[in-house]
């Protein structure tokens, strides 16, 4: 038997091993023998079977192999002897993850999941995306992303430092995947709203990727993320001995937009014209340039700047039911002039205009910004940043939030600043003493960096604010009456956009398409969710949202005749649905 097995593998890889006198197999390649600071060489087998199969997440079912499955591919003595359904896995793991009391401890769990079984991982997201949501995503990424040196274990996606300038190509071709369809990527240099973290920032592209494929359909092999280490300023991570990235400052400047133009060259180079690329968490400074560079030759997406202003604008459309009239009616005011900020005003504008057939500069008149100065009028125009000067009025300068809202007499204030507690009990009064219904929304994330809490807000308009932020807010009672909190969090849009994109082979990103992506947002809220003061729709119904977006979008990518996907299907909605990935096992043969 031994000569036969012998003889076969010698058939197969024509270098069988020879085995030894004392039962072992002999050092062919010299790796036992080697020291340390010898050269050998690393060499992989690569098989769709036994061992490797159970350690393959793509295609590892664990207790789930069937018995058939087991003797055809080797698995035999490798597994228990139980055969466990992917539904009842579900269920122990659930139960397993809520025995955990700290978040950052399931989130280290999860991801351990999706490295060892990425169907089960998914399968899991998209049956509890309402419990899960806030630990692969905001609050709990955040914190993961300040400790991600410590819990580093595996790396997920590319990381493309200034010690690959030059051969950003290369790297790109190291990853085995070819057709990547989704690409979201970040530099680090401000995560939430928690600053300069540098290539710990990966956290944001691996959790938005994975909410691409559980929220949006994309499948997992065609997502890439991405981190761009240019440096970072964050002293504590210089000193820190477990940080993972480059311990130097950041790059700037000439050098820092060379580096990201070979890389965005290079993505075109690699992956074609059709693979989006989404800018996450890039500061201000450079967030906006590198959308207005590259918008026009590249397909890119800036979820901070115009994911956060289509789902905002979503809910301000759904509110117009609780408030009453249109959006040319109302003044709204924000709170922080950042990306997100300005992006949202501009798509407000954008929106009123199209309505109104009134232009552009005559709808930003019921817009109005404050940032760290106070309100931005046109006095302050020669000293602020180029983002900013659209949304200047002629207005006496106001210092502070509370006079500026008794001033401006807003039906709604945005926050975005990401600055705590700054929607003050003063101030959400005085919103409450100027609208019969004051819409209060504290976006910025995570949970600690919320302008005001679900409770707060409630309780100081005495039960009759429409309220929304970033992060989840429990229900709240009041007088006898349960609020629920919306959460204007940009998963609503971001997978259904994205998806739209790519199923309509989309080349480029239009305003219109920001347009279309939040009317389908805002119609999915319902009277029964008016009736418990929400503006935006439950999660668990958001696989159903973003095929709707999805459909949405590509029918203006359609109409605007930037879709390279032809024919169009004749039920745009259907085709979404159909082309969904969807995490069930697969059987194997």
């Amino acid at each position: 038997m031994n000569s036969k097995m012998k003889e076969k593998s010698e058939a197969v890889l024509d270098m069988s091993p020879t085995s030894t006198v004392e039962g072992g197999v002999e050092d062919i390649y010299g790796e036992d023998r080697a020291t340390e600071d010898q050269l050998i060489t690393p060499w992989t087998f690569v098989v769709s079977s036994g061992y490797n199969l159970l350690r393959d997440p793509r295609y590892n079912k664990g207790l789930a192999f069937t018995e058939k499955e087991r003797d055809v591919h080797y698995l035999r003595g490798l597994l228990p002897p139980a055969v466990i359904p992917q539904e009842l896995q579900e269920r122990r793991l659930m139960q397993s993850l809520r025995g955990y009391e700290v978040p950052l401890n399931k989130y280290v769990a999860l991801m351990e999941l999706e490295e060892r079984n990425e169907r089960l991982f998914y399968k899991l997201l998209i049956d509890n995306v309402e419990e899960l949501l806030p630990i692969v995503y905001t609050p709990t990424v955040g914190e993961a992303c300040q400790k991600y040196g410590s819990i580093f274990k595996r790396p997920q996606g590319l990381y493309i430092s200034l010690k690959e300038k030059g051969r950003i190509l290369e790297v790109l071709k190291n990853w085995p995947e070819r057709k990547i369809q989704v690409i979201v990527v970040t530099d680090g240099e401000r995560i939430l709203g928690l600053g300069d973290l540098g290539c710990q920032g990966m956290g944001i592209p691996v959790g938005k990727l994975a909410l691409y494929t559980a929220l949006g359909g994309v499948r997992p092999s065609a997502c890439l993320p991405i981190t761009i280490d240019v440096g970072t300023n964050n002293e504590q991570l210089l000193k820190d001995e477990f940080y993972i990235g480059l311990r130097q400052k950041r790059a700037t400047g000439k050098e820092y937009y060379d580096f990201l133009d070979e890389f965005m060259k290079a993505v075109k180079q690699n992956y074609g014209e059709k693979v989006l690329v989404q800018y996450e968490d890039f500061a201000n400074h450079n967030a906006f340039e590198l959308l207005a560079k590259y918008g026009t030759a590249h397909l890119v997406f800036n979820d901070d700047i115009q994911g956060t202003a289509a789902v905002v604008l979503a809910g301000l459309v759904a509110s117009l039911k609780l408030l009453g009239g249109s959006l040319a009616d109302h003044t709204f005011l924000f709170f922080g002039a950042g990306e997100a900020g300005t992006g949202i005003a501009e798509l407000i504008a954008l929106a009123i205009s199209k309505k109104t057939n009134a232009p552009v500069e005559e709808a930003r008149k019921n817009i109005w910004l404050v940032d760290s100065k106070g309100l931005i009028v046109n006095a302050r125009k020669e000293s602020l940043q180029a983002h900013k000067k659209s949304c200047a009025h002629e207005h006496e300068p106001v210092n502070n939030l509370l006079d500026t809202v008794k001033a401006i007499k807003p039906a709604a204030i945005i926050g975005t600043s990401g600055v705590g507690q700054t929607f003050t009990k003063e101030v959400i009064e005085a919103m409450a003493s100027i609208n019969k219904r004051p819409l209060i929304m504290a976006l910025s994330n995570p949970t600690a960096q919320s302008e005001c809490t679900a409770e707060e807000a409630y309780t100081w308009s005495e039960g009759r604010a429409v309220f929304a932020s970033g992060s989840p807010f429990p229900p709240v009672e009041y007088n006898n009456k349960l609020h629920i909190p919306s959460q204007a969090n940009n998963c609503y849009i971001f997978p259904g956009f994205g998806f739209g994109l790519v199923m309509a082979g989309a080349i480029r990103v239009h305003n219109d398409m920001l347009l279309a992506a939040s009317e389908a947002l805002a119609s999915q809220v319902t009277e029964e969710h008016y009736g418990k003061g929400m503006i935006y729709p439950p999660f668990g119904n958001i696989r159903k949202i973003s095929a709707h977006i999805a459909a949405n979008v590509a029918a203006k990518a359609y109409e605007l005749g930037i879709a390279t996907r032809l024919p169009q299907p004749a039920d745009l909605l259907k085709y979404a649905e159909s082309c969904m990935y969807t995490p069930n096992y697969r059987s194997y043969r």
